[in-house]
């Protein structure tokens, strides 16, 4: 049975309130394959039967549970390479020139099961310019799921095979068992917190490199230009934002300009939006 019309339309609703990510028509086949493991936990007979359920009568659990397995979590290490080799070449060694404190602050939104925020941090630990350097990575995301899986820092072969390096896996990782785990040092950098782009920042203080790849893209023109105004405000006033290679702050957030980085671009704030 495909999901009925009004279902849909429910379950479309009900994201876009919560997470503000955009469920276009044509997206029924997504929601039925997302939601059938659910309805089945739930002891429904179907997808319809589990939103009729849930339409009756609110439940935060279930509502949280059926956000979350409509966001996308595809990741993998050193995605898409350049901005982690600009990180490394050109953007660190700018940042550290200026830094007499010897700290520098990162911040992962949407970090998925922490295979980003996990590739910063080797990426400045093999830095040669922040060698003894105090490095925070803040890696969020709405789903707490993924991030108790980010937190344990444990990694199937499969999942390692993603885009790591085998000298990188060897010295970063350590067997255990079938799977791999991160070292301490990994885990003392990262810190994962629940957070959603589009309800208002806690206190996070600011940050020097702000990492926003492949968000963007699910939402509405009005609340990329909302996310992008709070994400100014938390970022310091040299520091560089990364977006994903299909997203651009033209003709959302005329505050940012783009700037070279290595093989990559990255954004930084105006000067007169400062």
């Amino acid at each position: 049975m495909t999901i009925a019309p009004e279902a849909f339309t429910f379950v479309r609703d009900l994201v876009r309130r919560e997470s503000a990510i955009v469920l276009d028509t044509g997206k029924e086949y997504l929601v039925e394959s997302r939601l059938t493991p659910l309805a089945r936990q739930a002891g429904q007979v179907d997808v319809n039967a589990f939103v009729s359920a849930l339409r009756s009568r609110y439940n935060p659990v279930l509502t949280r549970q059926v956000v979350e397995a409509l966001t996308t979590n595809e990741t993998s290490w050193f995605r898409d390479g350049d901005p982690f080799a600009a990180l490394r070449s050109d953007l660190f060694p700018a940042l550290a020139r200026n830094r007499p404190s010897r700290q520098l602050r990162v911040w992962c939104a949407a970090c998925s099961s922490g295979q980003e925020p996990y590739s910063v941090a080797m990426t400045a630990l093999d830095t040669p310019a922040l060698t003894g350097w105090k490095v925070e990575i803040v890696a969020t995301d709405l789903n707490e799921e993924v991030l108790a899986r980010a937190r344990a820092g444990t990694y199937s072969q499969l999942e390692v095979n993603r885009g790591l390096p085998a000298t990188t896996l060897v010295r970063h990782f350590t067997r255990d068992g079938a799977h791999w785990r991160i070292t301490p040092a990994l885990a003392a950098a990262v810190t994962f917190r629940p957070l959603n782009l589009v309800r208002p920042f806690p206190a996070m203080g600011t940050f020097d490199v702000v990492l926003l790849r492949n968000v963007l893209i699910y939402f509405d023109l009005p609340t990329k230009r909302d996310i992008l105004r709070r994400v100014r405000q938390v970022l310091s006033p040299d520091g560089y934002l990364f977006l994903g290679a299909a997203e651009m702050t033209m003709g959302v957030d005329d505050s940012w300009e783009r700037v070279p980085a290595g093989r990559s671009s990255v954004y930084q704030v105006r000067g007169d939006a400062r």
